[in-house]
């Protein structure tokens, strides 16, 4: 058996494949190594019915996580792993080279990832090329999920918001300035606090105001991220992620202002990844 994960800060897709038809798919909370250790990963994992199952069956682990971009980083997730999977070989790789082969498969492009953080890579065909990019929610994210809900949370405070959109917003978030700067500056894992607000658009999409703070996020992200490549017009651009999922018309548009060769979009890469990894082996 092998198991592949697909893994954001929010959230873990797993895929655990029996044979060439049969397979299980399940979701975890996330896990990425700057917000949990070694041993918070063990107890996550060890929660849930179906790894307990199949455990000492398993031979390979794929795991493919935000936060997994240096040895230290993929040495956390590897020994929580290993403590879970021990008769397992396991694999950690940052979840740029996990979308790339979800998306790119063996060609070359762009791959980008807009859900609650955001990140760009180039893929050669074999291998995601180093970036300045993802540096995290605090200074960067563009067309992010926390991008767009930090934008939400201060027009409403600031009172720049429609009138009849932050009443309806407030009456879907009760908050005030006190309740934002203690879930921020005083909580664990703001980001997903702030990217939880971000979930308000999908109701509201007729609403101008709604619709060019899309616009503007998306279009901030292919000029902060994309257009500094020599190449961007000469590959495709493939995204992943539920913010570039559920959005993808308004970032369609925003990549046809720039004739960007539009490629993928996925809300989740996991299946992918999985048919990807397996046809490797």
């Amino acid at each position: 058996m092998i198991l592949i994960a697909d893994s954001g800060s929010t959230k873990t897709d797993w895929i655990l494949k029996f044979n060439d038809s049969e397979y299980l798919e399940f979701t975890t909370k996330g896990i990425n190594p700057y917000f949990v250790n070694d041993k918070e990963i063990c107890k996550v994992l060890s929660a849930y019915d179906e790894i307990q199952e199949f455990n000492s069956r398993i031979k390979e682990v794929h795991f493919f996580g935000e936060g997994c971009s240096t040895p230290d980083k993929r040495e956390i997730v590897s020994n929580g792993l290993s403590k879970v999977f021990s008769k397992a070989y396991i694999n950690v790789e940052n979840d740029a080279l996990g979308s790339a082969y979800a998306t790119c498969g063996n060609s070359s492009g762009f791959t980008c990832i807009l859900g609650t953080s955001s990140n760009i890579a180039f893929y050669n065909g074999k291998e995601v090329q180093e970036s300045v990019h993802g540096l995290g929610f605090i200074l960067g994210d563009e067309g992010s999920g926390t991008y767009f809900g930090r934008a939400l949370i201060t027009s409403c405070l600031y009172d720049t918001m429609p009138a009849g959109l932050k009443a309806s917003f407030l009456k879907e978030y009760p908050i005030s300035k006190d309740s934002i700067i203690k879930n921020v500056y005083q909580e664990p894992l703001p980001n997903f606090y702030i990217a939880s607000f971000s979930k308000f658009l999908s109701g509201h999409r007729s609403e101008p105001f709604v619709e060019d703070l899309l616009y503007k996020g998306f279009d901030l992200f292919i000029n902060s991220h994309l257009l500094p490549y020599p190449g961007h017009q000469s590959h495709p651009c493939h995204f992943v992620g539920s913010i570039a999922y559920y959005f993808q018309d308004v970032l369609a548009s925003v990549c046809s202002a720039y004739r960007i060769k539009m490629g993928k979009v996925l809300s989740k890469p996991i299946r992918d990844l999985a048919d990807f990894i397996i046809k490797k082996s």
